[in-house]
């Protein structure tokens, strides 16, 4: 796909310094693009890169203009204007024809795209300008909005529901039984069956295997504008609040409660139960036991450090409390 520099620049809203003509055909990083591709400058660091570039333009801020010496286009925020610019040149998949599906003739598809393989269960409705690729599983009563993309092998069981412009990655599970267990006189396991759903809102991406629990009565949700990295494990009754972003690993135990714009790092474990207000950022392999109440930067773990003082460290760890009441008693005998 190639776009005149002019037309980039009326879409991302930027200011344009140079040749409103030339072509642009892809984006690439400043030390490697040509004369016919776009690139981007965020941080000062990469200024020696942006006055060698050969580039035939670069996104960056009014600060940095001076140091380009290609076509520019000037925004306030560099990484967001490059965030649009990227799915101008991004190339979606071309869905073989579709075989072999298997389609409950109660399911309204509204023209869907269905991949191979796709089994579409009772009473699912698909919304306008949704793509299926090959071998998705959609089980009875499901709701998909318009303008979502469901990528090859990915499940949604019974009864979820999805918004619009929702997009899930290869392999994902949506609706899957929450790990609900209890024990009776013999010590032995008896699964709770879940009987909520997983109900997610508008603009919310789902990386690659990642899991998402239904509710044991109540539902799961995913509120709007959510971005889920790859292999993130959500648990049953979770509420994860409107444009709250979770990378990689990270697992959230039940009936935890995130509220809105938080930042989670990867491989963040999160007990169940708890509740995380707005605007709160988690540090990654951070580890959290309690409620958050105040926005803020939260870490959980220690500094690393070489293991043989680590093993120290945790020695002192567990003596802690015997230490504190012998320097209780050796204050209380000194009074």
């Amino acid at each position: 796909m190639t776009y005149k520099l002019g037309l980039i620049a009326e879409k991302i809203g930027a200011e344009l310094i140079g040749d409103s003509e030339i072509d642009i055909n892809g984006i690439n990083s400043l030390s490697k693009a040509n004369a016919n591709q776009l690139s981007y400058i965020a941080n000062k660091k990469y200024i020696d890169s942006l006055v060698n570039t050969n580039a035939g333009a670069v996104i960056l801020s009014e600060n940095m203009k001076n140091d380009c010496k290609t076509n520019a286009l000037l925004v306030s925020n560099p990484y967001l204007a490059f965030a649009k610019v990227t799915h101008f040149f991004k190339s979606n998949n071309t869905i073989p024809k579709a075989n072999n599906l298997n389609i409950d003739p109660s399911a309204n598809l509204n023209n869907a795209v269905l991949g191979p393989g796709c089994v579409i269960g009772k009473n699912v409705l698909i919304g306008k300008n949704t793509t299926l690729e090959s071998n998705c599983i959609i089980e009875d009563n499901v709701r998909i909005g318009n303008e979502c993309h469901i990528s090859s092998s990915v499940i949604i069981q019974r009864d979820c529901q999805l918004g619009n412009n929702c997009t899930i990655l290869p392999s994902s599970v949506i609706g899957s039984e929450g790990f609900g267990n209890a024990l009776d006189e013999n010590k032995c396991w008896h699964r709770i069956a879940h009987l909520g759903k997983v109900v997610i809102g508008d603009n919310v991406c789902i990386g690659s295997n990642s899991a998402i629990d239904r509710g044991t009565i109540d539902d799961t949700q995913i509120h709007s504008g959510v971005k889920i990295d790859n292999l993130v494990h959500i648990a049953h009754n979770v509420v994860i609040g409107e444009n709250t972003a979770i990378a990689a690993k990270t697992g959230i135990a039940g009936s935890t409660v995130i509220g809105k714009r938080c930042m989670i790092g990867g491989m963040v474990g999160i007990v169940g139960h708890l509740n995380i207000t707005d605007d709160v950022t988690i540090n990654a392999t951070s580890t959290v036991n309690r409620d958050i109440k105040k926005p803020g930067i939260y870490t959980g773990f220690f500094p690393l450090m070489p293991h043989n003082a680590w093993k120290k460290a945790g020695m002192w760890l567990t003596k802690l409390d015997k230490i504190t009441r012998i320097l209780n008693i050796k204050l209380k005998d000194t009074k």
